[in-house]
């Protein structure tokens, strides 16, 4: 599972697959889906920040981590609901505003109120909570170099580990044409977390699998060998949580 600030927490396929209509009413009405998603994220942070801050951890001694921050929080099936809910209700809000369509208020309002529903069961359940956040890594460098790796294209992507061995959310893949050769991956600078990395292959970016077999050691640049391994682990989309946050109940927006 990804941290809440490794990037957006839904995309447009998650609306979509919440309302079929979506893109025709925000092709019609002329709304940026991408911009209502970004929105609808700082304010789920606002509010994921205020309940946090609002626990206390005075009579919990059990609680000696410090107080769970944004880049701490893994997006678990609760919030991400709850961001995909506040973003459909923020695209029907705009237009509503736009054509006072009394359908549009209705729907407004459905996914006004499943984005309570969604906050509701993630107060309930308790939000994610990482001790040692990994972050996603940044798409890697990927050069040519002289081998005999067969001639195609490849897809790379790579993903920071920590000392625990808990794997962050791989980057996006990039892709390289080989001719008579092989490539090299490099990273960017790696997070003060890390502890090595891993790195995937393939010739889609729906089969690419773990080429190294033992952890790469920060700063280390990958040689892919001649054969590509073609099975056993697949990028990961981040970590599970250490643990479960209780969250107080709070007022909610809308």
């Amino acid at each position: 599972m990804p941290l809440f600030t490794d990037g957006p927490i839904s995309y447009i396929e998650d609306l979509t697959a919440q309302d079929s209509q979506l893109s025709t009413v925000a092709s019609v009405e002329g709304i940026d889906v991408t911009q209502k998603i970004a929105i609808a994220q700082e304010q789920v942070a606002m509010d994921l920040l205020t309940a946090l801050n609002r626990f206390g951890y005075v009579d919990q001694l059990i609680w000696l981590a410090p107080q769970p921050k944004l880049d701490r929080v893994v997006v678990t099936p609760p919030l991400k609901l709850w961001h995909t809910a506040r973003s459909l209700e923020l695209v029907y809000s705009d237009a509503y505003n736009s054509q006072l369509n009394d359908r549009y208020a209705g729907k407004r309002d459905q996914f006004g109120a499943l984005a309570k529903w969604a906050y509701e069961k993630l107060r309930e359940i308790g939000v994610g909570i990482a001790a040692q956040p990994v972050p996603r890594a940044r798409m890697p460098t990927v050069t040519a170099f002289p081998g005999a790796l067969a001639d195609g294209v490849y897809y790379v992507t790579i993903a920071w580990v920590n000392a625990a061995g808990e794997e962050g959310a791989a980057a996006t893949e990039t892709a390289i044409s080989t001719t008579s050769s092989t490539f090299l991956v490099g990273t960017a600078t790696a997070p003060q977390i890390a502890a090595g990395w891993n790195v995937y292959a393939g010739a889609s970016p729906d089969t690419m699998f773990g080429q190294n077999t033992s952890l790469l050691t920060l700063g280390q640049t990958w040689e892919q060998p001649a054969v590509l391994a073609q099975t056993g682990e697949l990028p990961g989309k981040g970590q599970r949580p250490s643990y479960l946050q209780a969250l107080p109940r709070v007022l909610q927006r809308g």
